[in-house]
């Protein structure tokens, strides 16, 4: 009797457990039939028949996640590499280890190549300022050399000199050689000597005793 009646307790718990194992058997099929996308875009097709904008966004960033490479329109996948700012060549919708080698390599090369360019630009630069402290220089110095005083050279007084006569200054008295002044007492001269020839001498008075 006891064993009927524990029997007749179970069978609602035993129906429920069925019927509930009936629904969630639809479902569980439905996911083993789904593919998974194989690369990013059929991943971002996916995504874009989520019911909410919430629930797109989540699937986009969970696709990018996922899968590195996108589409070429020949047939293949390229791979963007921010950090060199160019693509790469590969052949499934993720780089493989041997591609991966090859874009850490050129980006080590990239990283050499920048580092190069950096020291050229900051030595132009550093010639560039010593250039123009050089400038400021020597506009300094040409200020300073317009600045200082001039020395104003001392006038000598001017001797009028005729042409054709001496320079030099004459002697107290002297006169100019063939004028009528200078000439004159000369003639004078002469010509008392004549008169001396020609005048007698006056007798001198005898002397009285």
């Amino acid at each position: 009797m006891s064993i009927v009646v524990a029997s007749r307790r179970a069978a609602p718990r035993l129906v429920a457990a069925a019927g509930f194992f009936l629904l969630t058997l639809p479902h569980a099929q439905a996911q083993w039939w789904k593919r998974a996308p194989v690369d990013f875009e059929e991943c971002a097709d996916a995504a874009e028949k989520a019911a909410t904008k919430t629930e797109k966004t989540s699937a986009l960033a969970d696709c990018n996640a996922k899968f590195a490479g996108r589409r070429k329109a020949g047939g293949g996948y390229t791979y963007y590499d921010f950090l060199q700012d160019r693509t790469f060549d590969i052949a499934g919708p993720n780089p493989t280890p041997e591609e991966q080698k090859k874009i850490d390599e050129s980006y080590t090369a990239y990283l050499a190549s920048q580092r190069r360019s950096n020291e050229a630009a900051q030595t132009a630069l550093r010639q560039q300022r010593e250039q123009q402290e050089q400038q400021l220089q020597q506009v300094a110095l040409r200020t300073e050399a317009e600045r200082a005083p001039v020395p104003v050279p001392v006038e000598r007084p001017k001797v009028l000199q005729a042409a054709g006569t001496d320079a030099r200054p004459r002697p107290k008295g002297a006169c100019a050689k063939g004028s009528f002044s200078c000439e004159w007492p000369r003639l004078s001269e002469g010509l008392n000597d004549l008169k001396k020839l020609f005048s007698p001498t006056p007798s001198k008075p005898a002397k009285k005793g």
